[in-house]
């Protein structure tokens, strides 16, 4: 029986590498900090479907995908995906409670966001924010002032109150709703403390809540940073060589080996500087090597910070 890598998940407040088997469900597997992990790609990558409330709808096809895409669906999939999303504006009726965030990634990288209310601080692991902090939540009804807004504007419901706070707080902050992966990655083992971190988090809340133009419908938060330093392994990098190489691609019979010494976002940080995007991973079948095996996967050189692109990636 085949299972399939689905990246990593964030349970807890620990990443999680995901499993699928068709006919067989999920599972996970919980790899530590300090630990050796040595995995070698078998055969094809393949789609892996559609998740969508808790649940995996096998491709149909079970196509065949390329192994440089950070996505693991074949077209058809993510066109379905896309079909029914928030992240992709197609589900703008989603009744659940939202919450808008302000994530911090570095000096400078700022983004706000939203995330459903009970999903709490997931997606701020996932995305590899090192520190951040709530800023308000929408309520389960809207007054009927912010709704005839809304309406004329956005749309309806408490998803729009937070889609319409999230949009006038990246124009009157000039923060993005994107930041590149590469650009997180060519700063975060240059970071400077958890203090300084926290000020320029707190400093921003505070130019946000004096803002005019928040929705009613929106209940705003008090700020309350939280930093995911030590989640991520971070001050076990003391002493190691900076993250400098990035797994370019998985390949068919090439493995990866080293000891794990920290996760961000989907970023799995070894020893010895390399640094495996673990969407990469996903819709492969992952064995264990031969003996004496190393590293053999192609890399390509992260960015110096100053140097890293700008361009954005994905929605959420």
């Amino acid at each position: 029986m085949t299972w399939w890598c689905t990246g990593i998940r964030w349970k807890g407040s620990a990443p999680v590498i995901g499993w699928y088997g068709q006919g067989r469900g999920e599972r996970v597997s919980a790899p530590a900090y300090g630990q050796r992990l040595a995995f070698v790609a078998r055969g094809e990558r393949h789609c892996l479907g559609v998740w969508r409330a808790g649940k995996r709808t096998p491709c149909p096809a079970s196509a065949a995908i390329s192994g440089r895409g950070g996505s693991a669906q074949c077209p058809e999939c993510a066109r379905l995906d896309r079909s029914f999303s928030v992240a992709a504006d197609t589900n703008a009726a989603d009744p659940r409670t939202y919450r808008v965030y302000l994530a911090w990634f570095g000096p400078g990288m700022v983004k706000v966001g939203i995330t459903a209310e009970e999903r709490g601080p997931a997606r701020l692991l996932e995305q590899g924010a090192v520190s951040w902090t709530w800023l308000g939540r929408g309520p389960l009804m809207a007054t009927r002032r912010t709704e005839e807004l809304l309406r004329a504007a956005l749309g309806r419901g408490p998803l729009m109150a937070t889609r319409r706070t999230e949009e006038l707080l990246r124009a009157a902050l000039g923060v993005p709703d994107r930041i590149a992966y590469t650009r997180k990655r060519a700063v975060r083992a240059h970071l400077p403390g958890a203090p300084e971190r926290a000020r320029e988090v707190a400093e921003l809340h505070g130019r946000a809540a004096a803002l005019a133009g928040w929705p009613e419908s929106l209940e705003r938060m008090g700020c309350e940073v939280t930093d995911h330093a030590t989640v991520f392994g971070m001050d076990l990098w003391q002493g190691l060589p900076a993250p400098d190489r990035v797994v370019a691609e998985m390949a068919a019979d090439r493995a990866v080996v080293g000891r794990l010494v920290g996760a961000a976002g989907p970023d799995l940080h070894f020893e010895d500087g390399l640094v495996v995007d673990t969407r990469l991973l996903a819709g492969w079948e992952l064995a264990t090597p031969g003996e004496g095996a190393v590293t053999s996967v192609p890399v390509a050189q992260i960015p110096a910070a100053a140097a890293a692109p700008m361009e954005q990636d994905g929605l959420f």
